[in-house]
C-alpha cells in the first residue's frame, strides 16, 4: 500500500507522475508510512506465542475471574403470546481481565489496544439459560477489544429468543415480565465471579415498539447453591418489564362489543307487532358469535380466563338472554282470551307492582299503591258475589225463555170469571192477591207473547256477545300491557347489566388506555 505525506494525501503530485524515479526516492526518504503496523504485528506475535486459550486467565488458580456483565436493549421484535416467546435485539457487554494479554505500551510503539477474534483467546462461556432459539446461542462473534492492562471488552450483538411466561389475566390491559437469564455453562462461582455493570439495562438506543411500552429492564445477581455441590452457581437475570398498548384493542375489541350489546338492548324498544323483534335479536347473537371467533384468534390459548374473555362471555349471556325474553314478550303479546287465562301472579306482578315500580300506566289511569289495594279489595268482593246467588235471581228465578218458573205459587183464575178475595189461611198458606182489574194478556193479539219472548232472547244473546267481546278485549289488552311491562323491564335490566359489566371491566383493569 502506498502512503503519501499528509500534504500529498488526496492528490498525486505532477512531478511524481512524470518521473517514476522521484517516486521511489520519496518512498525511501519517507519510510514512516510503511512502518505503521509493525508494532501491532510484533505485539500480536509476542502475545500469542505462548498463549493458551483454554487456560483460565488468573495469576493464582484459587482466584476467580471477575466478569462485569451489562446489557443494552435495542428493540423488542416480537412477543408471541400463544407460544410464550420473546424475541429481542440485545447487545451484551462483557468485561474481564486477562493477565496473559498485558504489555508495555512504550515497548510496542504506544499501542494501547488491539482487536482479536473471540476464537483466539479465552472468553467466558456465557449462554442464556432460557433460550428458545434453534442454535441456542444467538450472538454474533465480534472482535474482543484488549487493552494494555489486560482488560477485555466483548460486546456481541444478537437476536435473542427467550421463553417468557405470559400472564393474560388482564388481557388486553396486561403487564408482562420477561426474564433473560445469563450465566456460565461450566464455571461455578469460585472460578467465574459475576458482577453487575449497572442496576438496569442500557436503554439509550432503544427503538420504541408499536404494541408494547417498555417500563424498564432491572437486573439482579443470583447465587444458587445446590445440595449436590458446595460451590455457588451464579447468574445475571435481566427482567424486561413491558406494558401492552391498549388503544388498538380498546377500539377494536371493547367498543364493537359494547355497540353490539347496545343494539341488543335497543331491540326491546321495537314494537312486537313490527315482526322484526325476534329476527333482530337472533341476528345480533350471530354477529356477536362471529365477532368472538375473530377475537379468539388474538387471545392466547390458555386455561386461565382472561378479563376480556369474561367480559365477552357476559355480553354473550346478555344477548342470548335478550333473545329468550323477546320470545316471552311475543308470547305474552299474542295471547288470546280463548286460549290463555291470566294467572293471578302474572296479574299482580305485571299489571300492578312492576308498572307501579317503573312508573308505567295505561292511558287515562294512574297506578299507585292506593289503586292497587282498592283493586285487590274489589276483586275479593267480586269473588264473594259470584260465589252466592244474587237476590234478583232468587226472587225471579227466570228460565231461559224469560217465562216465570212453575215453582212460583200462583192462583188459577178463569178469564171469564173474576176471582174473589179469599181469606187468609190459618195453616200458613199463601196469601191470595186481589184480582187485577183487567187481564193484561188480553190486550195483546194472539202470539204476541211468544214474539216478545223471542225478541228478549235475541237481545240477551247480543248483549252477552258484546259483553264477552269486551271481556276478551280486556283480557287481550291485559296480556299486551303485561308484554309491554316485561319489555320495559328487560330494557332497563339489560341496559344496567351492560353498563355495569363494562364499567367493572375497565375498573378492574390495572390500566385503561396506553397510547
Amino acid at each position: 500500500m502506498l502512503i503519501y505525506p499528509l500534504s500529498w494525501r488526496g492528490q498525486q503530485p505532477r512531478a511524481i507522475k512524470s518521473n517514476p524515479y522521484l517516486f521511489f526516492l520519496t518512498l525511501w526518504l519517507c519510510p514512516f508510512g510503511a512502518e505503521s503496523g509493525a508494532h501491532e504485528r510484533r505485539l500480536l506475535n509476542d502475545l500469542m506465542a505462548n498463549y493458551n486459550k483454554l487456560e483460565r486467565p488468573v495469576i493464582n488458580e484459587s482466584d476467580a475471574v471477575v466478569l462485569t456483565f451489562g446489557l443494552t436493549l435495542q428493540q423488542i421484535i416480537d412477543v408471541d403470546e400463544k407460544n410464550q416467546l420473546l424475541t429481542a435485539n440485545v447487545w451484551l457487554n462483557l468485561e474481564w481481565t486477562d493477565v496473559n494479554l498485558r504489555w508495555n505500551e512504550s515497548e510496542y510503539g504506544q499501542v494501547a489496544d488491539i482487536r482479536m477474534p473471540p476464537s483466539s483467546i479465552w472468553k467466558p462461556d456465557i449462554l442464556m439459560y432460557n433460550s428458545a432459539s434453534e442454535a441456542f446461542d444467538g450472538t454474533y462473534p465480534t472482535n474482543v477489544v484488549v487493552l494494555s492492562n489486560g482488560g477485555c471488552t466483548y460486546i456481541p450483538p444478537g437476536i435473542f429468543k427467550s421463553t417468557c411466561k405470559i400472564d393474560i389475566t388482564w388481557f388486553p390491559f396486561d403487564d408482562q415480565n420477561c426474564d433473560m437469564k445469563f450465566g456460565s455453562w461450566t464455571y461455578n462461582g469460585f472460578k467465574l465471579d459475576f458482577q453487575l455493570k449497572d442496576d438496569e439495562g442500557d436503554l439509550g438506543t432503544y427503538v420504541l415498539n408499536g404494541e408494547w411500552d417498555l417500563l424498564g429492564v432491572p437486573a439482579k445477581r443470583n447465587e444458587v447453591i445446590y445440595e449436590c455441590c458446595p460451590e455457588p452457581y451464579l447468574d445475571i437475570t435481566f427482567i424486561i418489564k413491558i406494558r401492552r398498548r391498549t388503544l388498538y384493542y380498546f377500539f377494536n375489541l371493547i367498543v364493537p362489543c359494547v355497540l353490539i350489546a347496545s343494539m341488543a338492548v335497543l331491540g326491546f324498544t321495537l314494537p312486537p307487532d313490527s315482526g322484526e323483534k325476534l329476527s333482530l335479536g337472533v341476528t345480533i347473537l350471530l354477529s356477536l358469535t362471529i365477532f368472538l371467533n375473530t377475537v379468539s384468534a388474538i387471545i392466547p390459548i390458555t386455561s386461565d380466563s382472561p378479563l376480556i374473555g369474561t367480559y365477552f362471555n357476559c355480553i354473550m349471556f346478555m344477548v342470548a338472554s335478550s333473545v329468550v325474553t323477546t320470545i316471552m314478550i311475543l308470547n305474552y303479546h299474542h295471547r288470546l282470551a280463548d286460549t290463555h287465562e291470566m294467572p293471578d301472579w302474572v296479574r299482580v306482578l305485571f299489571l300492578q307492582w312492576i308498572p307501579w315500580f317503573l312508573r308505567m300506566s295505561r292511558p287515562g289511569e294512574k297506578i299507585t299503591r292506593k289503586t292497587i289495594m282498592m283493586q285487590n279489595k274489589m276483586k275479593e268482593l267480586d269473588l264473594k258475589e259470584k260465589s252466592s246467588k244474587s237476590l234478583l235471581a232468587n226472587v225471579l228465578d227466570m228460565d231461559d225463555d224469560f217465562r216465570p218458573s212453575s215453582t212460583l205459587p200462583h192462583s188459577h183464575v178463569h178469564p171469564h170469571h173474576p176471582s174473589h178475595a179469599h181469606p187468609q189461611q190459618n195453616n200458613g198458606g199463601f196469601i191470595s192477591l186481589p184480582p187485577p182489574a183487567e187481564d193484561v194478556s188480553s190486550s195483546f193479539p194472539p202470539g204476541a207473547h211468544r214474539e216478545l219472548s223471542l225478541i228478549l232472547k235475541e237481545i240477551k244473546i247480543i248483549t252477552d256477545k258484546i259483553r264477552d267481546d269486551e271481556e276478551s278485549a280486556a283480557i287481550e289488552n291485559d296480556w299486551k300491557f303485561a308484554a309491554m311491562v316485561l319489555d320495559r323491564l328487560c330494557l332497563i335490566v339489560f341496559t344496567l347489566f351492560t353498563i355495569v359489566a363494562t364499567v367493572a371491566v375497565l375498573a378492574a383493569a390495572p390500566h385503561v388506555i396506553v397510547t
